[in-house]
């Protein structure tokens, strides 16, 4: 795959990438993030990209993610609630200004949208742009480009559409959903005008051959943003037995997706915080090359206080500060001097630290699960597993075969 326009040559080579992927040595480790520590510093000085999220429709997706409790085909509880309307997306986004965040993401479940729950985040993103000081995302499946447009219109500026994993183990993950589709949605966001923010999710089976694959497919498709999830595996679902993966080996291939993809921004999302613990690790990955992380709770699991991340940025030096742009200048973000003078306060400086004290997503509190009594085989015909010394599966839930 050719590189994309204006994309940035990977600072090193796919066989550079493989061997540095086989190392083990904690020292050789802690060595390679300091080299991606510099790439990050060179392309960013101090500058942050700090995300958060509202789940704004859940539950009962007809695709077979093999990492998705979501998933009609997964024998975990259906995380459930209904679309939201605009005025709750934006209660939503101001607890997230609130909270220190500097982009807000509109995220649904499904490969896509209904007229109707299309036109609700469409009204939503207006609001947020409209009444807040955040940059607008949403993560809302496949779409045409004509819809990508109808999004930039109302105000949002970056679509996230995962890939998920490298080509060639992309069936492994799903098999409703096709690479290719994944691939004409990116192509239609681009072609709208707005911003990209395309990543994948590691310790699925992957191979070191393919987690190299997918950085350098990244590379080609030259998002602007760049998530990376650790697998957190959901028992009941495809890949509910797999082990969490080793925090030295996820910090590691976070610095070699940072040689590989140098001037994207990367955030670390679901499953840092099962994966690499609440301690050092954490911030060893933010020296691998971290612009942000995803800053709160996730889509159905929680996450961090805010001002647990802010400090964690803050004590390497990295600016947590918001700009007063109204979020119109999408990138950089917040890098020292992009402004006149000093980084400007707001009132919004005096930041609300606890999620009980703003109606921030909280996926325990506001989504609610409904047991399955039936589900249909998994297409590609793999099994749901849980870990070991985990409870089983239901043992009334019947598995049906689909409707003809």
């Amino acid at each position: 795959m050719a590189l994309g326009w204006g994309s940035v040559p990977p600072l090193i080579s796919r066989e550079e990438a493989l061997r540095l992927g086989e190392i083990t040595d904690h020292a050789e480790i802690e060595v390679l993030v300091e080299r991606a520590w510099r790439v990050r510093q060179d392309r960013f000085g101090d500058s942050t990209d700090m995300c958060s999220l509202v789940n704004a429709k859940s539950g009962g997706c007809a695709e077979d993610c093999g990492f998705c409790s979501q998933s009609r085909f997964a024998e975990a509880d259906t995380p459930m609630h209904a679309m939201m309307d605009a005025d709750q997306i934006l209660e939503h986004a101001r607890a997230a200004e609130a909270a220190g965040a500097h982009r807000f993401c509109m995220v649904t479940q499904g490969q896509g949208l209904s007229k109707r729950d299309f036109e609700k985040i469409l009204a939503g993103a207006r609001l947020v742009s409209e009444h807040t000081n955040l940059k607008r995302c949403v993560s809302i499946g496949h779409m045409s480009p004509a819809r990508a447009k109808a999004l930039k219109e109302a105000g949002v500026q970056r679509v996230h559409h995962n890939v998920e994993t490298a080509e060639s183990y992309y069936p492994e993950v799903s098999s409703t959903v096709r690479y290719e589709g994944r691939i004409r949605t990116v192509d239609a966001v681009r072609e709208a005008g707005l911003e990209t923010c395309v990543g994948g999710i590691l310790n699925l089976g992957e191979s070191r051959e393919q987690r190299v694959e997918m950085a350098f497919q990244l590379a080609a498709l030259n998002p602007t943003s760049v998530p990376i999830n650790l697998l957190n595996p959901r028992p009941g679902t495809k890949f509910g037995d797999r082990e969490l993966m080793d925090p030295w080996e996820a910090v590691q291939w976070v610095a070699i997706f940072r040689l590989i993809i140098p001037d994207a921004l990367f955030r670390l999302c679901g499953g840092r915080n099962e994966n690499l613990g609440d301690g050092e690790f954490q911030q060893l990955a933010v020296k691998a090359g971290l612009n942000g992380v995803m800053m709160g709770n996730f889509l159905t699991t929680l996450g961090s206080e805010p001002e647990w991340d802010r400090q964690m940025f803050e004590e390497l030096g990295l600016n947590v500060a918001r700009q007063e742009d109204n979020g119109a200048n999408p990138r950089p973000d917040n890098r020292s001097g992009w402004l006149e003078g000093e980084t400007p306060r707001t009132p919004l400086d005096e930041l609300i630290d606890s999620q009980q004290e703003a109606n921030f997503w909280n996926p325990a509190t506001q989504l609610r699960h409904r047991k399955k009594t039936s589900v249909p085989p998994r297409p590609d015909g793999a099994r749901n597993t849980r870990p070991d010394g985990a409870p089983g599966g239901y043992p009334e839930l019947i598995h049906v075969e689909p409707a003809a």
